[in-house]
């Protein structure tokens, strides 16, 4: 594969980068010398007790006790990290209270909150007494309904910091999918706020609040955050957020209790749009020392640094987020559409703020490049080292257009991870050139590969993305599973110990990759594998498509593949622009990417966290999936959805020419 480096890093980033210290502490105290990233990476799989081991000790992490190994299994699922030790998560957030800085800044789309670590601490004391005035301790999980506002952090923490359960959905969520996610932990304490703030207007959430309360039975007691600033209609809340600090203040420190490594710290959920959710429950100490290595190591993030992700808080990319304040960072919290009232909103928050890492979805980046904003000319981004992109593969295009359009001297730190793990499998690093397409590196700790049919590694080849080595970030079991019934057959069952991800990946020898797509929604042509990555990259630089989505339906006669396309609204699918799709499909990849046949569509579905339902969409399209089994609340924008599911037999019909 040929390679067009877009960056490199100059020797003094090298030199001044953490996992450059990180490697000088390695050569000074436990005499490990390398030569650059993959010499790293690859010590850190091969050697991988002791890596993580020096991680927890390079980073100081407080704990009591000891253990007498790094891991208690060496077999897939089922590994106990560090058994023997106990810590808190939440007070290493705290480690790095300084008067002088804020510990958040808050923006949304009426102004910019910049929010004390005095008065950040004063709210979690506060929720902290309140939650032990009503019984909430260690193990019992805490359900919240709650916007990416600084009170969801200082609820967060207060939980935390007692060894309760964090589990939360965000506003946006119908209220159906709410409670088949919180329905299967049973929360004991319930906390939401009167509603959100999106696209200029208010949503009240009071009424659709009553109902999931009144649906989950396990709720003893709840607790309401003022947003809006609307009267407060419910019954039967115990507490209303603005009274927490005069009932329950003391103004002494948080106090954090110390639990086992493998203790829960919080449960996130798989989309769950035409099956149950998987409640993914990770562990205190797994994330925290995943998050302080990524953190550091790959994303390069300094103390005081302003670390930015654009997320609600029904993304894993809201723990992430907050994860900034365990380095000394402090995180920018945005709440509201990033498109409103226009698509620079973000950027001109990133220039009035000065903020050095700024985090986005692949679909915003190339939305900017759709809309050919020239940010590089209309913003002063001089702080801003680098952009982070994850969600969707990136675009070939849209590397390009980062650099010509919005900084050229900039890191691009493209990543792919997920829910599961809570962090990147694979991502940046200091070190290495970025290249037209790539994927940095994989990263350290993470023993990856891309398998072929026969279970071989392969570089340069299409094959399944398989991690060989266990993670202290991989769940430590699904709530509510029974066995590790679910748990093993989502990672474990086509190789057994070894955790099969579902994706396509492509490994060069030099240590970079490209991710192709969901390997369940691989289109299999003639026995050619096709990533969709590999067809919308080339869609995108097709002016008159404002998004598609493609599978393949294999049935007993004949293998067909449609494209279905959401146009511009200037534009229509004429003969004309179906030669030129087939055209450019045909030219800049093979005769095989090239459609059945086209249609345009209204919209095309998403899951609330913004990725393509190719696989739901196929199991509708060839009956599969009844309507009553798609779980509407699970989708961001359903209505696209519903047309996929009146319009089913037409979408697959067309005339052979």
């Amino acid at each position: 594969m040929k390679q067009i480096q877009l960056w490199s890093p100059t020797n003094e980033t090298k030199d001044n980068s953490n996992l450059k210290q990180f490697e000088k502490w390695l050569s000074l105290e436990k005499s490990l010398h390398f030569n650059d990233y993959n010499d790293i990476w690859r010590w850190s799989v091969d050697d991988y007790e002791n890596f993580w081991t020096y991680v927890l000790e390079y980073f100081k992490v407080a704990y009591h006790g000891t253990f007498e190994s790094v891991i208690s299994n060496h077999s897939m699922p089922g590994v106990e990290w560090f058994k023997g030790i106990k810590l808190s998560y939440g007070e290493h957030l705290f480690r790095n209270k300084n008067k002088s800085k804020e510990a958040l800044i808050f923006v949304n789309e009426e102004g910019t909150y910049r929010i004390s670590w005095e008065k950040l601490e004063h709210e979690v004391n506060a929720i902290q007494n309140y939650l032990k005035s009503i019984g909430i301790k260690r193990g019992d999980v805490v359900g919240a309904y709650l916007p990416n506002i600084p009170e969801t952090i200082s609820c967060f923490i207060a939980v935390n910091s007692l060894g309760a359960v964090w589990t939360c959905c965000s506003p946006d969520f119908g209220e159906s999918t709410v409670i088949e996610r919180m329905s299967q932990c049973n929360p004991k304490l319930f906390i939401s706020c009167d509603g959100y703030k999106y696209g200029g207007k208010s949503f009240d959430k009071q009424e659709s609040i009553s109902r999931i309360k009144n649906s989950i039975n396990s709720i003893e007691s709840n607790l309401m955050i003022s947003y809006l600033g609307s009267p407060i209609t419910l019954k039967d809340v115990d507490l209303w957020a603005p009274t927490l600090a005069e009932h329950f203040s003391n103004n002494k420190s948080v106090s954090f209790t110390k639990v086992p490594f493998n203790h829960p710290i919080w449960i996130l959920y798989s989309s769950g749009t035409t099956g149950k959710p998987k409640a993914i429950t990770h562990s205190h100490g797994g994330v925290l020392i995943e998050h302080l290595k990524y953190m550091t190591f790959q994303n390069d993030v300094k103390k005081e640094e302003l670390f930015f992700w654009y997320s609600t808080t029904g993304w894993m990319m809201w723990n992430f987020l907050q994860s900034s304040m365990l380095v000394g960072a402090i995180p920018v919290l945005f709440d509201g559409s990033p498109a409103y009232p226009d698509m620079n909103r973000l950027w001109d928050m990133a220039e009035e703020l000065g903020i050095q890492h700024f985090g986005t979805s692949a679909p915003f980046l190339t939305a900017c490049m759709k809309e050919s904003l020239n940010i590089k000319s209309s913003h002063n981004l001089e702080s801003l080292r680098s952009i982070g992109s994850t969600g969707a593969p990136l675009p070939n295009e849209t590397f390009e257009y980062i650099y010509k359009n919005i900084k050229s001297d900039l890191w691009l730190c493209s990543m792919s991870g997920g829910t599961d793990v809570c962090t990147a499998f694979v991502g940046s690093n200091p070190y290495d050139p970025v290249y037209k397409g790539f994927i940095q590196s994989r990263a350290l700790g993470n023993a990856l590969y891309a398998y072929n049919n026969e279970g071989e590694h392969v570089y340069d080849s299409l094959g399944e993305m398989v991690i060989e080595n266990p993670l202290p970030s991989m769940p430590i079991y699904f709530w509510n599973d029974e066995n590790h019934e679910r748990y093993r057959s989502s990672y474990f069952e086509e190789y057994p110990g070894k955790w099969r991800h579902g994706d396509w990946i492509n490994i060069h020898k030099n240590g970079s990759l490209i991710i192709h797509g969901r390997s369940d929604a691989t289109l299999n042509r003639n026995g050619i594998r096709i990533g969709t990555a590999e067809i919308y990259g080339v869609l995108d630089k097709i002016e008159a498509i404002k998004d598609a989505l493609i599978i393949n339906i294999e049935k007993e006669d004949e293998d067909i593949m449609p494209l279905y396309v959401v146009l511009n609204d200037e534009s229509r699918l004429d003969e004309v622009l179906k030669k030129v799709i087939t055209k450019t499909l045909r030219t800049e990849c093979s005769p095989r990417h090239v459609p059945s046949f086209i249609k345009a569509i209204p919209d095309i579905p998403y899951t609330l966290s913004g990725k393509k339902m190719e696989v739901p969409i196929k199991k509708i399209l060839i009956g599969m999936t009844q309507t009553q089994d798609v779980n509407m609340g699970a989708i961001r924008n359903p209505e696209a959805m519903e047309f996929f599911i009146q319009n089913r037999l037409s979408l697959i019909s067309y005339s052979k020419k």
